[in-house]
């Protein structure tokens, strides 16, 4: 029986961080969650980090892509926060983002992790960005250095 796991030091990932800046605030702290986890835990060097800013949650799937399509890259991380309000506009900034990050990441072959927030209020967010929840960003870059790894074994085993 053959095992495929992931690990999670990857030392010569090259990884891209697509970071919304509306609810900065909250994103800021994703953030440092993620390059902390990808630096500490992944032993990933400053050089082979990168990081986008986009207006918004909704701009990161496009942004995704392109990064994507350099071929430069790795894994990618997106981070934002999308916290629900009094209209609809919450369901189609989170479905926006969440399909078209999947998409992207099908069509790219590489992972995309999904460190992007979706919640009922602020305090929900805060919790998930860095106190009672963890920190969503720290722990979407270590899925992305985990599918790298994976990736990364099923192509050696095929």
């Amino acid at each position: 029986m053959k095992v495929i796991e992931g690990h999670i030091a990857a030392p010569q990932a090259r990884i891209a961080i697509a970071i919304a800046r509306f609810n900065h605030f909250i994103n800021d702290s994703l953030l440092d969650g993620a390059i902390d986890a990808l630096k500490r835990t992944g032993q990933v060097a400053d050089d082979n980090i990168t990081v986008v800013w986009v207006p918004g949650a909704y701009e990161l799937p496009l942004t995704v892509k392109a990064l994507a399509n350099t071929g430069e890259y790795d894994a990618i991380v997106a981070l934002g926060t999308v916290i629900r309000g009094g209209t609809a506009h919450f369901d189609y900034v989170a479905g926006g983002a969440s399909s078209g990050l999947a998409t992207a990441s099908m069509q790219s072959e590489i992972p995309v992790a999904f460190g992007v927030l979706t919640t009922e209020n602020i305090e929900q967010a805060i919790e998930r960005a860095g106190t009672k929840a963890g920190n969503k960003g720290a722990e979407a870059a270590l899925t992305a250095l985990e599918m790298i790894n994976v990736i990364n074994a099923i192509k050696a085993n095929v």
